[in-house]
C-alpha cells in the first residue's frame, strides 16, 4: 500500500509539473523553428543545428546516455545527417520509446502565410510556424518530459527512450532506417513504441495500421513544335493531362474496396507533383512528367495497380500518338500493430486519464516511421493530439496539447502496472 501511494504521489508530481510550462513550450518551439531544418532534397542544409540544440537541452537536464547514429550525406555542409538516441533509466527492463523527426518541409507559397514561417507567432494557445506541429510538438513534449523527470529527481517505472531522427520527410534513408541498421540491439519486441506524428484534434485516435504507399512516375513523350502549328507535333502535356484524369478515375473505380478501420476507408490515387516542361508559352511540349501518390488498403495488390495503370497508359498513348511510361518511385507495404497490445492498452488508459476521451484504434493513409518499426516486429503505434495542419501554410500547434501529450507519456512511464 505504501509503495502504491508513493508511486501515485510521484506520478502526480510529474503531471503537475508538466501542466505549467506554457512559456517553455513557446521558447523551445521558437528555437527549433528558427533552425530551418530542411533536408537537401528540399533545398536545405540538413538537421544538424536542430540536433545540437536538442543535445544541449538534454545535457542541461542531466541526460548522459546520448548516442549519435549519423548517416553520411555529402549533399549537406557537414557531410552527415544527424540521428540522436537518448535514454533515461527507469526501474524495470522495458522501455517506452518516443520518436520525433527533426526535418521539416518547405513553407511553400510565402504569400499564403500570415507571417514569417521561420519565426514562431503566438496567438493565445496557438503557435504558428513551419514545423511546429510536424514534428516539433512531439519533440517539445519529449524534452519537457525529460526536463521534469530531472527537475524532480524521479526514476520512472519504465526506461525512457527518445529518438530524434533526420530525413523523415524524404524517405528515412538517413534517419530511422540508419538507426535500425546501425543499432538494432537497442529495440526489443517487449518494449512500448509511440510515434507522435499523427492523430486527431481531440486525441481519440490511436493509429495501429498504415496503408501501402506506392509512388509512381508517369512520363509522356510526344513531339515538340511551335504552338501556332500544333498539328506538326504531339502535345505531351495534353496527353499527360488526359492520363492524369484517366489514371485517377480508372484506379478509383477498379480498386474500390473499403475497410472501416482506415481514414479514409478506401484506397486513394492522387496526382501530385508535376515537373516543368517548356519555359515559354509558345512551344508545344514534347515531354511531360507527373507523379501519382497511391495509398493502398492492405488487400490491394500494388502489382495489380501498376498493371492497370500501364494498360491505361497504352490506351491514352494510342489516342494521342505518344509514348507513356510508368515507373515505380517507391513502394512501402501496408503495416499493422495488434489492436490489442500492451502499448495500445497503456495509451488508452493514459489518454482517458489526461484528455478524458476514449481512444480507438484506427488506420491511416499517411506514412510514418512506425511502418519501419512494425516491419521488424516492433509493435509501434502512432498517436498525438494535433490540429492536422502539417505541410499547410500557417501550420499551428496547441500549447495545451503539447503539455497534455507530455502528460500522457508521463502517465505511461510512471504506471507500468497498466502494461
Amino acid at each position: 500500500m505504501k509503495n502504491r501511494f508513493a508511486k501515485s504521489r510521484r506520478s502526480h508530481m510529474l503531471l503537475r509539473g508538466l501542466a505549467g510550462r506554457e512559456n517553455r513550450v513557446a521558447e523551445l518551439q521558437s528555437v527549433l523553428t528558427a533552425c530551418q531544418a530542411l533536408g537537401p532534397d528540399n533545398g536545405g542544409p540538413g538537421e544538424l543545428e536542430k540536433i545540437r540544440c536538442i543535445t544541449d537541452w538534454l545535457k542541461a537536464c542531466s541526460v548522459t546516455d546520448l548516442t549519435r547514429l549519423d548517416a553520411p550525406d555529402p549533399r549537406v555542409p557537414e557531410g552527415l545527417r544527424p540521428n540522436l538516441v537518448a535514454l533515461m533509466p527507469g526501474k524495470g527492463r522495458r522501455t517506452l520509446w518516443l520518436f520525433g523527426h527533426t526535418d521539416v518541409v518547405p513553407p511553400g507559397d510565402l504569400t499564403a502565410w500570415s507571417g514569417d514561417p521561420w519565426q514562431v507567432r503566438r496567438e493565445g494557445d496557438w503557435l504558428y510556424g513551419r514545423g511546429v506541429e510536424d514534428n516539433q510538438q512531439a519533440i517539445v513534449s519529449m524534452l519537457l518530459l525529460a526536463e521534469e523527470l530531472a527537475a524532480h529527481g524521479l526514476t520512472p517505472e519504465l526506461n525512457l527512450g527518445m529518438v530524434f531522427m533526420a530525413d523523415e520527410e524524404t524517405g528515412n534513408t538517413y534517419g530511422l532506417r540508419r538507426i535500425l541498421t546501425a543499432a538494432p540491439e537497442l529495440f526489443s519486441p517487449d518494449d512500448l513504441y509511440i510515434v507522435p506524428d499523427a492523430g486527431s484534434p481531440v486525441g481519440d485516435a490511436i493509429e495501429v495500421a498504415e496503408k501501402g504507399q506506392l509512388w509512381l512516375r508517369v512520363r509522356t513523350t510526344g513531339a515538340q513544335c511551335h504552338a501556332s502549328a500544333p498539328q506538326q507535333g504531339r502535345n505531351a502535356f495534353l496527353a499527360g493531362a488526359d492520363m492524369v484524369l484517366a489514371a485517377h478515375n480508372g484506379l478509383r473505380a477498379a480498386f474500390a474496396d473499403a475497410n472501416p478501420l482506415f481514414i479514409p476507408p478506401f484506397s486513394t490515387f492522387v496526382p501530385s507533383k508535376h515537373e516543368p516542361n517548356v519555359p515559354n508559352i509558345n512551344t508545344v511540349p514534347g515531354s511531360d512528367v507527373f507523379y501519382l501518390d497511391c495509398r493502398l488498403l492492405p488487400q490491394v495488390d500494388p502489382e495489380a495497380v501498376l498493371a492497370r495503370l500501364q494498360a491505361t497508359a497504352a490506351e491514352v498513348g494510342a489516342r494521342h500518338r505518344v509514348r507513356i511510361e510508368v515507373e515505380t518511385v517507391q513502394w512501402q507495404p501496408a503495416t499493422a500493430a495488434p489492436v490489442v497490445s500492451p502499448v495500445v492498452t497503456a495509451l488508452r488508459a493514459a489518454v482517458a486519464r489526461i484528455y478524458g476521451v476514449e481512444a480507438r484504434p484506427v488506420g491511416i493513409g499517411g506514412g510514418t516511421v512506425a511502418a519501419l518499426l512494425r516491419e521488424r516486429g516492433l509493435p509501434a503505434v502512432v498517436w498525438s493530439c494535433i490540429a492536422n495542419t502539417c505541410h499547410q501554410p500557417n501550420e499551428r500547434s496547441s500549447i495545451t496539447a503539447t503539455l497534455k501529450d507530455a502528460q500522457v507519456f508521463a502517465h505511461i512511464l510512471m504506471n507500468a502496472a497498466h502494461v
